[in-house]
Formats: C-alpha cells, structure tokens, sequence
C-alpha cells in the first residue's frame, strides 16, 4: 500500500488542448478516491497519467513517496482495472488470473495458491477452466479485479469498470468492491462519471470540470456543503434545482425576486449565511434539493410553487415531478450549470400526481443553498452544521 501524491499536475495535448490543468491531489494510504466529473474533464487522463500511460507535462507524481514521472507502467507497482475488461480471450479463468505472477518469474506452485485464494474471494473457483466467451458481464468484471489483486500491488486504478454492466449489476458489483477494499485495505483511485457510484463508493471524492480540480471531500461533505455551482448541480440525484433571482428588501425583510414570485428569505439561512445580507438589490444564485420541494402540509406556511408536472417519475418509494419552473418566462433565470430547464420535486410514493396536473408545492427555503453569480462560489456558511438537515 503507498500513498499517492499529484502536485500541480497538468497535461497538454499537442494543438494545445490542456486536458488537466494544475491538479494537486493526495490519496492517503489506503483510502478509496474517487474521480468523477463529466465526460471530458480530464479524470481518465489524469488516472492514465498516474498508470504512466500518459506523460505528465508539468508536476510530479509521487507513488509511496517516489516520483514516478519518468518510470515505466511495470515499475510504478500499480495495477489497472480498465472498462473493458482487458482479458486474454484464448486464456482460461485461472492462466488470466496468474498470466502477470508468470511473467515476474514466480514458481508454479505460489502462483497457483495465489490464484486459488483470489478466486476464492472473487466467486470464481467453479469459473477457473472456462474462456472469457463462456463468461457473463459480471464475471469477467470479477476476473478483471481478479487479475489485479494476485498481484498485490501498491495501488488499484480502475477506469469506469461498471459502465459495461447493466444496472441491477452494478449496484451488486459496488457492494463486491467495497467488500474487497475492506478486505485488502489497498489504495484504490476509481473513475467514474456516474455520480451515485461516486456517492457509494469513495472515502473521499474528488470533482473534476474542464480539468479543473472542483472539490475534494467526503460525499456527505460535497452534497450538503458544495463549493460552487457546478458541483452542486453534479452531485446528487435528482440534481440540484437551480436559478437566478434577486434579493429584495420586502418591507418585512429580505425576499427572493423569481420573475412574479416573492420568497421571504429564513431567518436561519441569514444566521448561517450573514453575507447574504449583502446581496440586498443584487443578483444571486438560488439551489435548491428536489427534497426541499414537495406538497403542502397542513399549518405549513412555506413558500408556496403552483406548477404545471410535465412528467411522473415513479420509484417505488417516492415520485419524482418534473416542471418548467413559471418564473422562467425567458429570462434567462436557469443557470448554465443546471440539468436543463426542468425543475425536480421530491413527492410521497402515494401522491395523486400526473402527468399535466396542475399542483401547488411548498418550497423550504431553509433547506436552500446560495452561490455569487459571478465567481459561482457558495456563499460561506459561518455553521456548517447547520447545513446538515438540508441534505435529504
């Protein structure tokens, strides 16, 4: 096990394309990180970067505290699951598993107790004589793992190794790479796009845009204190509901301006937000948890939504209702980081709701999050805490 240490590393594509862009990142021994972000942010890069798959144009890359720019893949002691499994197809199970401890010259009857024993851990030991053709998804993902384990390297890359699964599948193979890292205790970084694989996953995630290094914490961390704009709108699921809107002294205090609407602003959020006191007569960004809007309870004097659902999501336990916020009338009040121009709301899995309903909605505000239009940067929060209840 080692840690990994990137210091403002960036990769520059010749024509100029800047792919990674001075990313300084520690991954302590043992921890799983995960990368994600969108498609094009720089997060295989910089994974294959670290494999030594890709030269680094500036910075260093430090695996158990040796820079490792200049040396090979082979003697960086790191071993890469990749998204399309990678296997010998003329091999059997047990000669892919122990195909690399032959090749480092290890005796025929090590490596057979080492393949022996991962395959016991993986599920595989009925699997050891057949062909990756006789294979399903999940198995070949196991044996793929299963190659990179007998080895017992430093560190474990994978590159998107679910995205080839179906769905039900994946969900069974994140519990299989929990297991596993509990088990062997080896620093693994993880690429992924899939923002609820990173939630799952990791011990601590790290958010690339544009080849940008966004943010870096626990997901507990990153979903209910985002440092800005874009990773509020990225992590989470339904994403965040996000638009423009004015602060405006109401007479009665502080109000939020979208287009007709009037919200009164919560003494809670001005007591963990004092800077948005400032915003009074200026332009801000409002976030809002699709668990902060939903259907009106009796004696519930919340800001009040009324809509048009243009869609029903049902998931067993909760709906989701999507709508054209009617605030928006061409103002150019959704912001360029917010999932389209539909709105989510969180609703009980029993609401009588359809499609082209009409429905009114209650809106906590306390649950709200704020960000400058300008730098997008979250307004800072004197009590972290206090955030804390608004993550649902």
């Amino acid at each position: 096990m080692a840690e990994v240490t990137l210091t403002d590393v960036t990769k520059e594509f010749p024509g100029g394309t800047v792919a990674v862009d001075q990313v300084s990142l520690t991954v302590e021994d043992g921890e799983f990180m995960v990368l994600v972000g969108p498609s094009g942010c720089g997060k295989s890069t910089l994974l294959r970067m670290v494999a030594g798959l890709e030269d680094v144009t500036s910075g260093t890359v430090q695996i158990g505290g040796r820079v490792v720019n200049d040396l090979p893949p082979k003697e960086r002691d790191i071993a890469m699951v990749f998204q399309n499994y990678a296997l010998y197809p003329h091999m059997t199970v047990a000669d892919n598993l122990g195909f690399s401890l032959r090749l480092r010259g290890m005796r025929k009857p090590q490596v057979l107790e080492q393949v022996t024993d991962t395959a016991h851990v993986l599920g595989l030991g009925l699997l050891l004589e057949r062909k990756p053709a006789a294979l399903s998804g999940g198995q070949r993902q196991r044996v793929a793992m299963g190659r990179a384990i007998v080895r017992r390297p430093q560190v474990f890359l994978m590159d998107e190794p679910l995205s080839n699964l179906d769905a039900k599948l994946r969900v069974a193979m994140r519990g299989e790479l929990s297991r596993l890292h509990q088990r062997y205790g080896t620093t693994t970084i993880y690429v992924t796009h899939d923002q609820v694989e990173a939630m799952t996953l990791g011990n601590r995630i790290a958010v690339l845009d544009r080849g940008k290094l966004q943010q870096v914490g626990p997901p507990d961390e990153l979903y209910a204190a985002p440092r800005n704009v874009f990773v509020a709108g990225f992590i989470g699921s339904p994403a965040m509901n996000l638009s423009r809107c004015r602060v405006v002294d109401s007479g009665a205090g502080l109000a939020l301006a979208l287009g007709d609407l009037r919200w009164p602003v919560p003494e809670r959020q001005l007591a963990i937000r004092p800077a948005l006191r400032g915003y009074a007569g200026r332009d801000i960004i409002l976030g809002l948890r699709p668990s902060a809007i939903g259907l009106p309870r009796d004696g519930d004097t919340s800001s009040r939504l009324r809509v048009s659902a243009v869609t029903v999501e049902s998931l067993g336990g909760e709906k989701n209702l999507l709508f054209v916020p009617p605030f928006d009338h061409g103002e150019r009040l959704l912001v360029e980081d917010s999932a389209g121009n539909l709105w989510t709301a969180r609703l009980p899995a029993l609401a009588p709701v359809r499609a082209t309903d009409e429905v009114e909605l209650a809106v906590d505000l306390d649950g709200a999050y704020f960000f400058d239009p300008d730098s997008t940067e979250a307004l800072p929060v004197t009590d972290a805490a206090g955030l804390l209840p608004a993550a649902g």
